[in-house]
């Protein structure tokens, strides 16, 4: 039997290729398809990930591959249209298959540590191939909430909020998601999506993917990367003609009937057929996404998707979401929401997966004054289609000055009445300084809040709810206001966050000491910089039919007009490149009380919860008061109580100027 030798040299080769053989391609769509899996209880569709109802995904995992030359990676994204799943399959995908330190950063450190403990931790633990290496207790200490290691050593997570400048400094990370990144806001230390990118500068090959809804423009930080990248759009095959088009929404809108949401559809561009609801899923997995910019690609891939093309919304809800819109509500709500969110905006952001647009800046003052001249109602006297109103009240050091909103469909808003009370008319015949602290003054604002409002039908209609500036002298708005039932009475500040809702409820908040000071359930902050974006934009608006239309009484006076459209949004680009959008005067010095007021009275009627009201609920609201009063002679109270003119007001010195107004947010209907 014959002796077979191996050949020395081969077997040195063979040993050596095993020794130095690539690893395997990291292939992120792959990794997903036998390790992320969606529980009922989490999910419409459980059960493995399935490409066939993401298909427009695929690509974008690709992009995350080693293989893919690009450095960045956006996703302009509708809400809930899966982009935290693609960064999901990004994150442990890349601690599985490449491992390394990853960054993982969210808008603040509340939000960091609420995903690590919710979504994270439960993640690790039911993948399969990575709980062995992410054991839910370290004996090493190698695992807290903010940082996980794994067993081996050979990569860890760190999990970071934008506004903490120290969770972004001293580490080096190859891979990173800057998740909800329209939210991120300027920290101590500048702009945080500078101070992230920067944490990958010394690698190469890094990725880093930049994950969010859009909010307003100009300034929304994934709108920018959006535009900065390939801007790429998934385009599908008509299924009549097989022409390669993007799904537009004006393609949608433009041919809704709102008779029959069901029917919504789109229109071929080409052979103009109809592409129906049935037909989703087929083009969609025939799609492909199209570069308007392809010569980006190797440094930066960006892509846009919207809720038409996903399979969590159906095109006749997002049809029933506009039309409700048109008709002054969200998705038919009419609850009062702790955190009511602004409707046009939400359509835009969340459905559409776009930044809604505003310029910031208001029409002419003489234009809205002579508007209000030829085209305005009696002052004092309620119209008929405001059906609620509310009073904003502005605390100044020597008076107090308040407006009467009146609200109706649509989120159309009237301008009744203002007034001024100072150390001459709080009580006359007693002397006072016309602060709030001051009884004379105290007593002027009860006889407000009190007071009756004659209207068209002859009724005399009540306040219904009254929200005073609790900025400056905080203590002395409460304990004026806690002498009325919360119900009336709501003390309100504004505040700058552009992210912010456009109003919460603020019970406990420490002081300058560090020591909680309690405010029970009458104390609210609301979006200064949403609405007066929101305000402006509807000041635009000349026909009374559109939503949000203003109308104004007559003889409000040119300084009310003044004060009204006295600010702007500017933006201003500090030394790191990036620009900031602020609200500033036009004018220095230039009064903007009613502006201000207009914020208050807003934050009443959405406290309110007037603008998710329904039509049923207008119409309930509009019959009662349509009844004609038994007696409409007007009482003592009101003869004493007459409109007066409002001032002129003091010197520009002698008033506080409100601090709180900066970035924003926005919205139009």
């Amino acid at each position: 039997m014959p002796t077979l030798l191996a050949s020395p040299k081969r077997l040195r080769h063979e040993i050596l290729a095993e020794v130095v053989a690539p690893p395997p391609p990291v292939n992120y769509l792959e990794w997903a398809k036998t390790n992320i899996v969606f529980s009922a209880r989490l999910s419409e569709f459980a059960g493995p990930y399935n490409e066939e109802l993401f298909p427009f995904f695929s690509e974008v995992l690709r992009a995350f591959s080693p293989d893919d030359p690009c450095r960045i990676v956006t996703l302009k994204k509708s809400a809930q249209v899966g982009g935290t799943v693609l960064a999901n399959i990004f994150t442990l995908g890349s601690l599985a298959m490449d491992p390394g330190d990853f960054l993982y950063v969210h808008p603040t450190e509340d939000n960091a540590s609420r995903w690590s403990k919710q979504k994270l931790r439960p993640l690790l633990l039911e993948t399969a191939s990575l709980a062995p290496l992410f054991p839910e207790k370290s004996r090493d200490g190698g695992s807290s909430i903010l940082y996980k290691e794994r067993v081996d050593g050979r990569g860890a997570i760190q999990i970071s909020g934008a506004n903490s400048p120290a969770s972004l400094s001293m580490i080096s990370m190859k891979r990173q998601v800057q998740d909800d990144l329209a939210k991120w806001e300027i920290n101590p230390a500048g702009d945080p999506e500078g101070q992230a990118d920067s944490r990958s500068e010394a690698f190469e090959f890094a990725k880093i993917f930049k994950n969010s809804t859009p909010l307003i423009q100009p300034g929304c930080r994934i709108t920018r990367n959006y535009l900065a990248g390939t801007q790429e759009r998934y385009h599908v095959p008509c299924p009549h003609c097989a022409y390669m088009q993007p799904l537009d929404w004006e393609n949608m809108r433009d041919r809704l009937d709102e008779a029959h949401p069901e029917r919504a559809c789109f229109w071929c561009v080409k052979c103009g057929a109809a592409i129906e609801q049935h037909h989703r899923a087929s083009i969609v997995r025939r799609g492909v996404w199209i570069a308007k910019y392809p010569d980006r690609a190797r440094e930066h891939r960006s892509f846009h998707i919207w809720a038409a093309y996903g399979p969590l919304q159906s095109w006749e809800r997002i049809a029933r979401r506009w039309f409700n819109l048109q008709r002054g509500r969200p998705d038919g709500a009419h609850e009062d929401t702790k955190e009511a969110k602004a409707a046009e905006q939400v359509f835009f952001n969340d459905t559409l997966g776009l930044a809604y647009e505003v310029s910031g800046k208001s029409v002419p003052w003489e234009d809205l004054r002579d508007r209000a001249e030829a085209l305005g109602f009696t002052r004092g006297i309620v119209p008929k289609a405001a059906l609620k109103l509310t009073l904003g009240i502005d605390v100044q050091q020597d008076r107090v000055e308040w407006l009467l909103i009146g609200w109706g469909r649509r989120r159309a808003r009237f301008v009744i009445d203002r007034g001024v009370i100072d150390g001459q008319n709080a009580m006359p015949g007693v002397p006072c300084g016309g602060h709030i602290s001051e009884d004379p003054v105290r007593a002027a604002l009860d006889r407000l809040v009190e007071r009756t409002w004659p209207d068209e039908h002859g009724n005399r209609r009540p306040v219904d709810l009254t929200a005073i500036d609790g900025n400056a002298w905080t203590d002395d708005v409460l304990g004026w206001a806690s002498h009325h039932p919360v119900s009336r009475v709501i003390a309100v500040r504004g505040v700058g966050q552009e992210t912010a809702p456009v109003f919460w409820q603020v019970k406990v908040e420490k002081n300058r000491r560090g020591r909680p000071r309690k405010f029970g359930l009458r104390f609210f902050n609301f979006n200064a910089s949403l609405l007066k974006a929101r305000l402006y934009l509807y000041l635009a608006k000349d026909d009374p039919e559109q939503t949000g239309y203003v109308a104004f009484a007559r003889g409000l006076g040119d300084d009310f007009f003044e004060q009204l459209t006295a600010e702007v949004r500017v933006g201003r680009t500090g030394k790191n490149g990036f620009t900031v959008y602020s609200w500033e005067k036009v004018k220095p010095g230039a009064r903007n009380e009613a502006l201000d007021m207009m914020n208050q009275a807003e934050t009443a009627a959405n406290r309110l919860g007037i603008q998710y009201m329904a039509e049923e609920d207008w119409d309930a609201i509009e019959d009662e008061l349509s009844r004609p009063s038994a007696d409409p002679q007007l009482d003592l109270e009101s003869a004493l109580l007459a409109p007066q003119p409002a001032k002129a007001g003091p010197p520009p010195a002698s008033s506080k100027p409100l601090d709180v107004v900066e970035l924003m947010k926005q919205l139009n209907g």
